[in-house]
Order: C-alpha cells, then structure tokens, then sequence
C-alpha cells in the first residue's frame, strides 16, 4: 500500500488550503505532566517494570539498575519539582552530547563504564515520559535503543502499523520515518494519533537546523500520518507544501522592507493590491522590490525624515546615482548595475500610475500626485533590446546547424546509460562488465535500491540509476521543446489529459492534438503531435506509469504564482525517494547542462551550452525559413503580437540575398526575350484572331493575348468572363441544371462531385448577380457634337485700341 497515491484524501484537498501551510502551529509543550510528577520510589518500579525483566538475570538489566539510581541520585540534587524541571535546572540539556560530564564532576577520574551506566539510565527515563529532552539533545544523541525503547513502551500498536504500511519503502527510508515519528512522541508526548501538522513542521525546521538536510527532505512519516488519517483532510498532501514559502499577502511584501513613513507605507499596500490583478505574484513581488527597497527605502536611509514624493533635483540626481552601481553590506559599489534603466522604468510607471489613476478618483491618488523624476529619455533601451535581439539571433544561427549533432548526442548518450544499467543489474556485486569500451565493478546493493559501479579505469564511483535517469529525461526534453517550440513551464504542466482526439469532419480521420495549458499569455492552445513528437511522449507515458494502469497523481508548485496545483498526472514527473514529485525547472536546466557538457560541442574551441529557451528561437527560425506564415508562427507559439514572433526569428542574410536573387531570376524568364520591333503581317493576323476565339456563349473571354484558357474552358467559373445580359436566361438554365445535378450527387454521395458543383454553382450565381446589374444600368444617350457660336470666346475691340 503506497502512502502517496491515496487519491481519495487528495481529491478532498482544495489549492487554497495548500497555501496555509505557513499558518500550521505545533503543540504547546506541557510543563507538567503525571509521569514527570512521580515519586522516586513509584517511577523506579515503573521504569524497571516496563524495560527489565527481574528473573532473567541479564547483565543489562543490572546495567540499567545502576544507571538509573546513579541518574536519579543526581537529579535530586538538581532544584524544581518535576524531574523535567531538575534536567533543565541541570544543564545537561544543553549540554547536549557531553552531558554525562555533568553528574560526574568532583567525582576524579571517571571510569569508562560510568558514562555507560547514565546514558542506560537515561534511555529508561527519556523512554519512560518522565523527561522530555528538546531537539537539540535528541538530534546530537541518535541513541538507537532509546528511540526503540520509547516506541515498545509509548504506543507499540500505532508504530507497528505504521511500520507495516513502510514495508514499501526501503530500509532506510522506513527507519528515518520512524525515528522521526519517535523524536516527536519524546518531545511533545502522547501517542502517535496527537502528532499535528504543526509537530512535523516543528520538527523538520529542528532537523534543517542541526545540518541533517538529507533526512529533513525524506517525506515518508509525514505520507504515514497522512494515509492513516492522523493529521486532517485539510492539511497538505506533501511535506514539500509544509517547507516552501506560499503566497504573501501585499502587506507582508511591503512590511518585509522596513518602510518607516507609515503614509507612504500604505500607498505602496494601495498601489500594489490594485495591480496584483494583472501580474503574476513572483512579478508583483519583484517590482515591489524596486519601489520598497531600491526607491523608497533607500531614500529613507540617505534621507531620514522623507514623507513625499516630491522629489528635488539633487535628491533624484543622488539617487540615481546610487542605483546604477551594486553595492555591498557597506554601500560600496560593488559592479555596474545591468538592468538600470528597467529599475527605474518601474519607478517611472509608478509616478505615472498614480497621475493617470487621480483623474478617476482625486480623493484616494491626487494628493500623492508629483512631478517625475525620472525622465522618458532616461528609460530608453532600444539600443539594449537591440543589442540582446543581436546576441540571440547571433546564438540561434549558431545553434541551429549543430541542432542535429546534439540530437546524436542525446540519443547515444541514453542508449549508453540503458546499456549500462541494464547491464549492471545482470551483474553480482563485484563483479565486471564492459559497456561501449568502459569497465565497471558493480557496487553492493544500495538500500535506496540505486544502482552504483565503479569505473575501473578512474576508480570513481558513478550513481547509474540517476545517470540513466539525467539521460532520459535529456532526451525527452530536447525532443519535445524542438517539435513543439513551447515553453518550459508549459512543458512540465502537460498532464496525461493534454492529448485530444480530433476526427476530420470530411474524412473522418483521427489527428492527435496535443493541448498546452495557459502560461505566460493565459491562452490555451492546440499542437499537432508528429509521428515524431508521438513516439516521445509514449516513452515519456511508459516511463512514468512503471507498468502500472494510471499515471500517479502528483501536485506541482508554480513557481510564478507561488501555489500548488490539484493533483494531476503530470507527464513529467519522476520517483524520488519514496514520493513521485513532478520535475522542476531546475532538474532540466541540470540535465541539459549535464548533456552539453558530455556532448562536447564547441564553437570557436567553447563548449556549447544548450538551454530549454533555445529550442524555442531554433523553432520559430526554422519554421519561418521553412516557408510558414508568420502569423501561424505565432499562433502556434502564442504570441499575442506578431513582433514578438519576429524577435524571436533568426533569419540569415544570406537567406534574404538568395530570395531575392530568386525573386529577379523569376520576373526576367517571365518576361520577353527580344527587344520591340515592327510587327509582321502574320503576328497581326494572329492578334486580330486571338479576339475573334475570346468570343464565348454567355460573354467574352477577357484573357491575356497570346494566354491558354487557364480554367479549361469552365467559362461559368473563370473570373476573367464578360457576361452578357443577353445570355441570362441560358445561364439560368445552366443554374437549374446544376441544382439537379447537386441533389444527384449528394443521394448517391459522391462527396468531391458535390464540392465541385457547388463552387459552380457560387460562381453562376455571382455572375447571375452581375448580369442583373448591367442590365439595370440606364442605356447610352447620344449626345451629339456642340454647335460653336461666332462669338463663342471673341470680345469687342475697344475704339481707343482702334
């Protein structure tokens, strides 16, 4: 039974109860409880009761008596009235692993075995709940025997169940389940069903604390917990929820800087809930950075007292100043700041937001209104995105021609790890094998069921299982991002239902799609899936589902929304210890890294660095060039604008010379070949004729001289037809014929005759239309030729000109 796929819990989990995880609060310790409050005499015949046994004479148990009367002797000597209240009065708590120096102290040269004997002692009181040691102390000690002591003796039916539900997981994943379960019994008390969600937090931040990071991260006692119904329906499905930050509200975003003007405080809070609509939160929480840490307080510090945006000419020009370089703990610049003019368009913005948003409602924003210090030419980065749109395309062309030698690579490096692995399983502990020309030693079998060798000719010892691991998930990256052109994050968020069926309504063929969920642009999308692409994502789906029927449900956190996901089978996932968790952004970038380093491409004598990001331009690049639309281009990509297609397009200049060199050499073989001269006798015959054969039923045929008949001879549908009004009653009758023999078609289902007939049908009826209109147009009048009178434009001479 796998406590992680219990589907029924996780369908009763909503996403928001997820991002409470912070709000989970551990038990309140007790500061005394009945078993701390016993006497000597009643906790000794306890104590000896439950962890010796009186007739078997064992020497342990004579250990046990004398180091717990030496223990006891000295805590009696310790002030407070419990025994938990004597141990923390003594020290020895924080003590941590020397505290036996403690009770032994003027008492000379201790013998070897008296730390022996108080340590025994001290198993029988921790065990026995008459003391409850903090995390500290327990997490230095790791005494096997008292934390299996504690479990025969606190609640053996709960941890024996338990332990029967870990018999999935191995060894040392269900020993570190259990051992944590423990530490929480000892230090907060009770049974097993007490532990909360607060207990295990508490407890993982102890263990983060105290440098044991690995066991921190192992989620199987909190899975146990959650599978047997001890911690609520409401309490998240994975330890990972409990560990990383969610969401803040904008409050907290800005209280976390420090701001000390409490009005200016609270038109950030105003100004940041009123965009939080339209960002996402990793945004939000950026541009608050800007405005809270680098502009405002920043401006506290070197001007204390500040409490207007009004800012003077030297206090921006400071300012600004200050920005452009990072600076260290002390203020000193460190380097030039790269991004400077991005941090001050937020800035910018910010004073131009709260201009434009007084118009609407002067009592909450005109009294913040104030000239802005920034101005528009200081915000300019056009030669900045033209100089990093130079450095991609630059990186594109690069990438692309070597884009078939990495497929060579990933491929080969994948059958090579299978090859290995494969081969290693076969192989006994210590004994050789050789794959591709390497010899390998097999390693003993680990407990987390990985598979290690030893490279002979390096003597390094090499983790096969997460090489092969690394290997394929490489390869099912590369090949996916280069059919699909998507973008990383859309790339992990495909789930098992993102494939769709679509049947051609003509045909009745079936086209696999392949869904993309809203990312950047919050619009969904569809993608053809190739043979190709088809062939991947079945690897990926056999992977993953490890001959089970179903993919495993698991929950991804966004890393741009700071949420968690409802349990979804997410196509890229992968097992990590005892838990399927969906791959991150992080694991990619390792696996590419990984693959560029063992692919050893290099250009100019540099290795190559492929990114996920890169797959994306080498698409649109390669599309565009391929003779795509740019427009479909960007359809596919989801781009909102056709600019951002474009800027992702990488197109060679020698490619634009050889089209237009293409272009002219087309326009000239359409052109004549001979220079004008006087026509002959025939070719003016031959011209008078080509008028006389343009003469046609229903009009006249308004083709090019010396041209074929394109249509053959389908006059009806040809555009170039000069109908005549005269023939409209023969058209007609070709209409009526037509409609016969569309009705013809469709009973017997000739599909490609009704097509054919019904785009001459349109084209009859469109010249139906345009007979009708020429027919309706008023005749021509005759004029005639203008009389010109005799003194039509003549004047009178005037008598004094003569």
């Amino acid at each position: 039974m796998n406590p992680t796929a219990n589907v029924d819990v996780a369908r009763a989990v909503e996403p928001h109860e997820v991002d409470k995880a912070l709000e989970w609060e551990p038990r309140v310790g007790e500061a005394s409880w009945w078993q701390t409050r016993q006497s000597r005499e009643s906790l000794v015949e306890r104590l000896l009761g439950l962890f010796t046994d009186p007739g078997a004479g064992l020497t342990r148990d004579k250990t046990r008596r004398r180091g717990l009367g030496k223990l006891l002797d000295w805590l009696e000597g310790q002030p407070g009235e419990t025994w938990q209240d004597r141990w923390v009065a003594s020290g020895a708590d924080d003590a941590g692993f020397e505290w036996t120096d403690l009770p032994l102290q003027g008492h000379g040269t201790p013998k070897s075995h008296w730390r022996d004997e108080l340590s025994t002692g001290l198993v029988l009181l921790v065990a026995g709940q008459a003391i409850r040691p903090s995390y500290p102390w327990l997490l230095r000690q790791r005494v096997t025997v008292m934390l299996t002591e504690t479990r025969a003796a606190s609640d053996p039916d709960a941890f024996q169940r338990l332990e029967q539900l870990a018999q999935h997981a191995t060894p040392t994943a269900r020993s570190d389940a259990l051992n944590k379960l423990t530490w929480i019994v000892i230090r907060k008390g009770g049974l097993v069903s007490d532990i909360t969600v607060g207990d295990c937090i508490e407890l993982t931040a102890a263990l983060e604390e105290h440098h044991f990071r690995g066991s921190a991260g192992r989620p199987l006692f909190y899975a146990l917990l959650k599978e047997t119904g001890v911690l609520p329906a409401s309490a998240p499905l994975r330890l990972r929820a409990l560990r990383i930050e969610g969401r803040r509200s904008v409050e907290q975003i800005v209280d976390a800087y420090g701001i000390e003007c409490r009005p200016v405080r609270d038109l950030l809070v105003e100004y940041f809930t009123d965009r939080a609509p339209e960002l996402d939160h990793v945004s939000l929480r950026a541009i608050a950075r800007n405005l809270c840490r680098l502009f405002w307080r920043d401006l506290e510090i070197h001007h204390p007292g500040i409490d207007s945006l009004r800012l003077t000419p030297e206090v921006a020009k400071a300012w600004k100043k200050r920005l452009a370089f990072i600076r260290d703990a002390q203020g000193q610049p460190v380097r030039e700041r790269v991004n400077f003019r991005s941090e001050l368009v937020f800035v910018r913005a910010f004073y131009q937001d709260i201009a434009r948003w007084a118009a609407d409602d002067p009592a909450r924003w005109a009294p913040w209104v104030a000239p802005c210090p920034i101005k528009a030419n200081e915000c300019a980065t056009k030669k900045a995105k033209a100089r990093v749109k130079s450095r991609m395309d630059q990186r594109t062309r690069t990438q692309l021609p070597l884009l078939p030698a990495l497929l060579r690579a990933v491929e080969r490096q994948r059958k090579d790890a299978e090859a290995r692995i494969t081969a290693a399983r076969t192989t006994p502990a210590g004994g050789r094998f050789l794959v591709a020309g390497e010899e390998f030693e097999r390693c003993g079998s680990g407990q987390a069921r990985r598979v290690y060798v030893t490279e002979v000719a390096a003597g390094r010892r090499r983790n096969l299982t997460h090489e092969e691991e690394a290997a394929f998930w490489s390869w099912a990256t590369v090949e996916v991002l280069r059919h699909t052109g998507i973008r990383i994050e859309e790339m992990l968020e495909l789930t098992h239902h993102s494939f769709i069926a679509y049947t051609l309504p003509t045909t009745g063929e079936v086209v696999p799609m392949l869904q993309v969920a809203p990312s950047k642009t919050d619009a969904e999308r569809l993608l053809l899936v190739s043979p190709e692409l088809a062939e991947v994502l079945t690897a990926v789906i056999f992977r993953v589902r490890a001959g089970n029927a179903a993919l495993p449900l698991v929950s991804a956190y966004d890393v741009f929304e700071q949420t968690w996901s409802p349990p979804m089978p997410f196509l890229f996932q992968r097992r990590y210890g005892t838990e399927d968790r969906p791959l991150t952004r992080s694991y990619i970038r390792e696996c590419l890294v990984a693959t560029s380093q063992s692919a050893q491409i290099t250009v100019a004598g540099d290795p190559l660095e492929w990114r996920p990001h890169d797959f994306r331009r080498i698409f649109v690049t390669d599309a565009i060039r391929s003779g795509l639309p740019p427009h479909i281009a960007a359809k596919i990509c989801g781009h909102a604008a056709l600019d951002t297609t474009m800027g992702y397009a990488a197109i060679y200049p020698e490619d634009v010379i050889s089209h237009h060199r293409a272009f002219i050499a087309r326009r000239r073989t359409e052109r004549p070949s001979e220079e004008y001269r006087e026509l002959t006798t025939t070719e003016w015959n031959e011209f008078l004729a080509h008028f006389e054969l343009r003469k046609v039923a229903l009009g006249t045929c308004g083709r090019d001289y010396a041209t074929p008949c394109q249509h053959e001879n389908a006059c009806v549908r040809c555009p170039l037809l000069l109908v005549d009004p005269a023939q409209m009653p023969r058209l007609q009758e070709i209409h009526a014929n037509l409609v016969d023999r569309l009705q013809e078609a469709r009973e017997h289902g000739w599909l490609g005759e009704v097509a054919a007939i019904e785009t001459t049908m349109a084209a009859a009826t469109q010249k139906l239309e345009a007979m009708r209109e020429r027919a309706a147009q008023p005749s021509t009048v005759h004029l005639g030729m203008p009389d010109i009178r005799r003194d039509a434009g003549r004047f009178t001479a005037r008598p004094d000109l003569g």
